[in-house]
């Protein structure tokens, strides 16, 4: 995710700082929905959770390359309905992806660096199919969104 540009300008960095507090959420998102999940979803829960730590600490270390200092978490965050079941939790997933992609489409549409944007494109397709497979488990059509990060 470095930047090819040794500074990027403002606006990106805002974008960038979006997309980093839009992972922080996610990795909360995952940690609580997991301990209503079992199974696979637990398991895929997990991995997800993973992919954002990853985001996280690259959008970090892009942040120190250019001197910005990076956001921190929150100590927690409301969810859109209460997680009570397994429903609920897949549910938060789909929330949580939904919403790093709107961050990270911003990215994209934000940004003139290059290496910024493709790593923006690449990580909204990821997203999306991770979106993707949490919808198909709580049976919400269709199955892609139609317009990543616009809903």
């Amino acid at each position: 995710m470095t930047s090819s540009n040794p500074r990027i300008d403002e606006t990106s960095v805002a974008a960038l700082q979006n997309a980093l507090a839009a992972e922080h959420a996610a990795i909360w998102s995952y940690a609580l929905a997991v301990a209503f999940l079992s199974g696979a979803d637990a398991t895929r829960a997990r991995e997800d959770e993973e992919a954002h730590r990853e985001l996280r600490a690259q959008i970090e270390e892009t942040l120190a390359q250019l001197g910005e200092p990076a956001a921190s978490a929150q100590p927690a965050y409301a969810t859109p309905r209460p997680v009570t079941d397994a429903a609920s939790a897949a549910e938060l997933a789909v929330v949580a992806e939904s919403d790093t992609i709107a961050a990270w489409r911003s990215v994209l549409e934000r940004s003139r660096d290059r290496a910024l944007r493709q790593a923006a494109l690449d990580t909204m397709s990821a997203a999306t199919l991770r979106c993707a497979r949490w919808r198909a488990a709580i049976g919400r059509t269709p199955t892609i969104p139609v317009f990543p990060g616009l809903q």
